[in-house]
């Protein structure tokens, strides 16, 4: 029996599990199982590996994306790049190999969406997930800037910066941190939302619930809006690719 799981922390809403019971019992598919691996701390990872018989591959969450890094073999051309990981094959000898399919995942959702004028994005965070969103603004050849509650070298605003005319200038904006997510309904980035228009795609990586207050804020001022739903479903795919079980 194979065994997959997700590496992660307080993860027991996530969608992976879910997820890949459901595509197992669809595809008739009998010689594997998904688990998730909640853990305290990434120092407990190896004993993950240790005492996992038949354990091919993980899925990797927050906040271990990029703290993972240390830990493995060898590192994906691309996943190096963008400096997280999120999707590990464990080969026949053993050894860890990282990869990154949020990138795949978030062009595949944000392409049909896009227009020409559609030249600069703004990046809410600045975690392992927004590293992939930058890399792939990149790969688009759209201009992003981050946004960070703290000023520092990597950071091009703080909230505090953020005015109308710099939301109207960035016609994509990206939400990468977790402000919104279930329970905690009501919470959203603190940006001004009156600076949003009808040109403007507003994608939140969140995708429970369904409609955060931030793509609210933004539907409520004609953009299109995108939740993480249909990311988190194609780098599901393209992991269960790469582990090619």
């Amino acid at each position: 029996m194979n065994k997959l799981g997700l590496l992660g922390k307080n993860i027991s809403y996530s969608f992976s599990r879910t997820y890949f019971k459901k595509k197992f019992e669809n595809e008739n598919i009998n010689h594997t199982t998904y688990e998730n691996f909640d853990i305290e701390s990434i120092d407990l990872f190896p004993s993950i590996i240790k005492n996992t018989k038949d354990l091919k591959g993980l899925n990797v969450t927050i906040p271990y994306k990029e703290q993972v890094i240390p830990f493995l073999d060898k590192i994906n051309k691309k996943a190096k790049a963008i400096g997280a990981v999120n999707t590990i094959k464990i080969t026949k000898k053993g050894k860890l190999v990282g990869y990154n399919t949020d990138c795949y995942g978030f062009k595949k959702t944000i392409k049909p969406a896009l227009k020409p004028h559609h030249k600069k994005a703004l990046i809410l965070g600045t975690g392992g997930a927004s590293k992939a969103i930058a890399f792939s603004l990149k790969e688009l050849n759209i201009a992003y800037s981050y946004v960070s509650r703290k000023a520092s070298e990597s950071i091009d605003f703080t909230y505090n910066d953020l005015t109308e005319a710099i939301i109207n200038q960035h016609q994509i904006i990206v939400n990468c941190t977790p402000l919104g997510t279930f329970p905690n309904v009501d919470d959203c980035p603190n940006i001004p939302y009156h600076g949003i228009t009808k040109n403007h795609v507003l994608f939140d990586l969140i995708y429970n619930p369904e409609e955060t207050k931030f793509l609210n804020q933004g539907k409520m001022h004609g953009a299109t809006t995108i939740n993480g739903l249909n990311m988190l479903k194609f780098q599901a795919e393209k992991a269960w690719s790469i582990w090619d079980l």
